[in-house]
């Protein structure tokens, strides 16, 4: 190899060597870029879960001064499951009428459910409790098939109930093929206004009181109506919740 030959690839690799040089910087440009990215990155998720942690902090902070705790453990009971507590000198009462013939109707007083499917004592037709209004003691509590029963039995019920006693009524299946106009004027004198309509299959749920100066404000009636009955041959069932004045001599 000549003299000029040696030269020249010197010469070639001492400006490989400044190119080399000359262009690291901009390597290294790409090689920060991702650094900064991820760093950035991570400076964001620290950001957001600061925040995050704060805003979970107050939340629980507040909801601990306001939650109450679920009426299954006791702390919180409302007398038959009413939306709010009566006040004094007053009766809590819900009373749901039958779903169709499959779900049988329920009367709960002052706390106790006094008639329902699960005590296996309901029936078909009407299904009536007495309670004393001043004490709020259960008096008697029957049903009467009103379908295809003696509708006498139920007329000698009614007349049997002394003064200042509450007339819980919860409808079953059918209440009105044995209506008769004797019931009728029975139930209206109790404070009802709608026992005038009753019919077959219709729902009904009411609560009176023997010789009541005025209607009662605690009565729900539906039409059996095939365009608007929820279940096929009945109307939807009735739910009716309160309180109601005891009788204070």
């Amino acid at each position: 190899m000549t003299g000029s030959h040696c030269a020249d690839l010197a010469r070639t690799r001492m400006e490989s060597r400044h190119e080399a040089l000359r262009c690291r910087p901009v390597l290294w440009s790409h090689v920060r870029s991702p650094c900064s990215a991820g760093l950035f990155r991570l400076l964001a998720f620290i950001f957001v879960l600061i925040t995050s942690l704060i805003f979970i902090r107050s939340y629980l902070s507040l909801s601990m001064k306001t939650i109450r705790l679920p009426r299954w453990l006791g702390v919180v009971k409302v007398k038959c499951d009413l939306s709010k507590p009566c006040p004094d000198n007053f009766f809590a009462f819900k009373i749901l009428s039958g779903a169709a013939n499959v779900v049988g109707p329920s009367i709960c007083f002052e706390g106790h459910m006094i008639m329902s499917p699960v005590k296996d004592n309901v029936g078909r037709g009407l299904n009536i409790v007495l309670v004393n209004g001043t004490s709020g003691q259960v008096l008697r509590q029957a049903s009467f098939d009103m379908y295809s029963g003696d509708p006498e039995l139920l007329v000698k019920f009614l007349k049997a109930v002394p003064e200042d006693v509450l007339v819980l009524v919860a409808s079953y299946d059918d209440p009105g093929t044995k209506m008769n106009n004797e019931l009728r004027k029975l139930f209206s004198n109790l404070g009802s206004s709608y026992v005038k309509q009753l019919g077959f299959r219709d729902s009904w749920v009411f609560l009176g009181a023997r010789d009541i100066s005025n209607k009662s404000p605690f009565e729900q009636y539906l039409k059996n109506t095939p365009d608007t009955n929820k279940y096929e041959g009945w109307p939807e069932l009735l739910e009716m919740e309160g309180c109601v004045p005891r009788k204070v001599f």
